[in-house]
């Protein structure tokens, strides 16, 4: 983990994205966005290439031209991503929705809404795990 941690951000809604920016910049992450899955994928191969790719990704379902589900399994066969920390962060909390997004190849399936200063402690954990 470097000095300052740097998240990825995936989400539509500005105001969702807002919201975890906001909590994690207060925390001391570095935060980075992206609107939708193809976004995200963009975004984090030139990460790659640069090696500048963030600690962590969250990641929501119900996005347009591409969502979490089909951007997490992305990431996973990508060997150049393969390795990220993923969370999901989505309205989707069924049963049947957590299993697939835990199958998709995500760390953690957290539920909106949620305790910003959990989610901010479960990035923290993975990030710390990881380095």
């Amino acid at each position: 983990m470097r000095l300052v941690p740097t998240v990825l951000v995936v989400d539509d809604t500005a105001s969702i994205r807002f919201l975890i920016r906001t909590n994690l910049e207060l925390a001391g992450f570095e935060v980075r966005e992206a609107v939708d899955g193809i976004d995200c994928i963009e975004q984090l191969r030139a990460d790659a290439a640069a090696g500048t790719l963030p600690d962590a990704v969250t990641v929501d379902e119900m996005m347009p031209r591409q969502g979490g589900m089909v951007t997490v399994r992305a990431i996973r066969a990508d060997p150049a991503l393969a390795d990220l920390t993923v969370l999901m962060v989505t309205t989707q909390n069924m049963p049947m929705d957590i299993k697939r997004g835990m199958e998709a190849g995500a760390d953690v399936y957290v539920t909106k809404p949620f305790d910003p200063d959990e989610l901010i402690a479960t990035i923290t954990d993975l990030i710390d795990s990881e380095g």
